[in-house]
């Protein structure tokens, strides 16, 4: 290997860095998982106060369009960001020749966009469609200067940095946004919110590394890391395929109202899932791939991550099953009510996602990829028809089909990214039973809330004490009845003093 002075975060060499991986790796995941919540919070009331500025036509406007780039945008940095992740060692050359990379990609991304814009409106048959897509091609741009520096942040296990980044690029894209519908511009809101999103993020990124890119050499020296992010990009691919023909067949045929109030209803089902797995996945998975040639402590920091994903998610997937009618009515405000049979049928979706997202944690920096992709090309066909059967009924339709196969699909999904690893399939399944057991509990005692308080109290009022119930009732459960006490005190143990790696059993 070059001898050349790496990029900072070459994998543990010396033992007081493994030492300190584990408390790293929990301060990480804390900062992160703060930031998460106030992006959580931040998203909410961005589209709290949006959705009653802006008409369900505004986002489905943009939501036409994003489905077709958002393709593209899988193409960014080809998977390299995270390759840069996963290997081993990076150099100064190699981290060079990767940015000057993803900087041409991006440019070829965002000059796409723009040629792909007419048939774009007119697939559509929507003719504002072709200046959104314009608009939104910057964003490829501002994207690819930043892939790496984030990458290094990563590397870095500088977690802190990049919570402080991500919260900030929101703040300032949810202001614009905001300022934008006040003003009265419409869906250009919605436009000028995503790319300013990314331009924040990257001067973020340069400024926290003080990075300079050096010039590029030759792309032998990343033939290994092309390989891996190809093979992820080309799973990305199917994987987007799978999970987004549905706004795409709901856009043509049911037109772009159709499409605003089951994106909308969609974009609130997937807002828990993201922030907490974005939250635990960004430090997982930097986390496992460093001890992936150790059996042991990989399978233990797995299942605690996977463990606490879970275990946050479950009362939230059960909120939204329960109280839809008055989610909606709060967040959305009453012109968004026929969201509700939508958002409910989608809810199982919350604790579906946070079963089998964390598996690409495993799949990933386990250097599994390949196996990612094959899972990727049988489910993507399946999910596809499962919309297919369900679009001629429309949005709810659509939505009932996609919980249906969702849910059909859980047991093979995990059965297969598991194999020959050092995690089990029985191991998932105990995992996934403790919060569940808790949530079925907790739901039944919140849900008796809502049939003895009935019209007494507001909508708002009512949520809050059905809230509060659940909460309450599902971690006292969880903690001191089904056992998961340990898991957590390790954690908040794991942040208020240095802990070395050892053979830990699992919580």
């Amino acid at each position: 290997m070059n001898s050349t002075a790496r990029v900072d975060g070459s994998f543990p060499a010396s033992e007081r860095l493994v030492k300190n991986l584990r408390e790293k790796t929990i301060r990480g995941g804390m900062a992160r998982v703060c930031a998460q919540a106030a992006n959580f919070f931040l998203r909410l009331g961005s589209l709290m106060i949006l959705a009653r500025l802006l008409d369900p036509k505004d986002f489905g406007l943009v939501g036409m369009v994003t489905a077709f780039t958002g393709v593209l945008t899988l193409f960014r940095d080809f998977g390299l960001s995270a390759a840069a992740v996963q290997h081993v060692t990076v150099t100064e050359e190699q981290s060079s020749t990767l940015f000057w990379f993803n900087v041409v990609v991006g440019v070829l991304l965002g000059l796409l966009a723009v040629a792909s814009a007419p048939a774009i409106a007119a697939f559509y048959r929507e003719p504002r469609l072709s200046g959104v897509t314009v608009a939104l091609s910057f964003g490829f741009v501002f994207n690819s200067i930043g892939v790496q520096h984030s990458a290094l942040l990563q590397r870095q296990m500088r977690f802190t940095a990049l919570a402080v980044i991500g919260v900030l690029s929101l703040v300032v894209g949810t202001a614009i946004a905001i300022g934008g519908a006040m003003a009265g511009i419409g869906y250009w809101s919605l436009v000028a919110m995503t790319v300013s999103a990314p331009l924040v993020s990257t001067i973020g990124f340069w400024v926290s590394t003080s990075w300079i890119p050096g010039r590029p050499h030759s792309l032998s020296g990343i033939r290994s890391m092309m390989k891996f992010g190809s093979t992820l990009t080309l799973n990305g691919l199917v994987a987007y395929a799978a999970y987004n023909i549905d706004k795409v067949l709901i856009g043509r045929f049911w037109g772009v109202d159709a499409i605003g109030i089951y994106g909308r209803a969609y974009q609130l089902i997937n807002i828990p899932t993201e922030n907490l797995n974005s939250a635990v996945g960004e430090v997982a998975f930097s986390a496992l791939s460093r001890v992936q040639d150790d059996p042991g402590r990989f399978k233990n920091y797995f299942l605690k991550g996977y463990s606490l994903v879970l275990g946050l998610t479950l009362p939230i997937t059960i909120l939204c099953a329960l109280f839809a009618r008055d989610l909606i009515l709060i967040l959305l405000g009453p012109k968004w009510e026929s969201a509700v049979p939508i958002f409910r049928l989608l809810a199982p979706t919350i604790a579906i996602f946070a079963i089998i997202n964390p598996l690409g944690w495993l799949l990933n920096s386990l250097g599994l990829v390949a196996r990612g992709l094959r899972i990727a090309l049988v489910f993507a066909p399946i999910m596809i028809a499962g919309y297919a059967a369900g679009v001629p009924y429309g949005p709810k339709g659509v939505a009932f089909c996609y919980s249906a196969v969702m849910t059909l699909w859980v047991i093979p999904h995990i059965a297969w990214c598991v194999h020959g690893t050092a995690i089990t399939l029985r191991d998932i399944l105990l995992a996934v039973s403790r919060p569940l057991a808790s949530g079925v509990l907790a739901g039944g005692c919140a849900f008796g809330i809502q049939l003895v308080s009935g019209q007494l109290f507001s909508p708002l009022l009512k949520l809050m004490l059905e809230s509060i119930v659940l909460f309450i009732t599902y971690f006292v459960i969880l903690l001191f009845v089904i056992g998961q006490k340990s898991l957590y005190l390790d954690l908040l143990r794991g942040l208020r003093r240095p802990a070395t790696i050892e053979q830990e059993s699992v919580a």
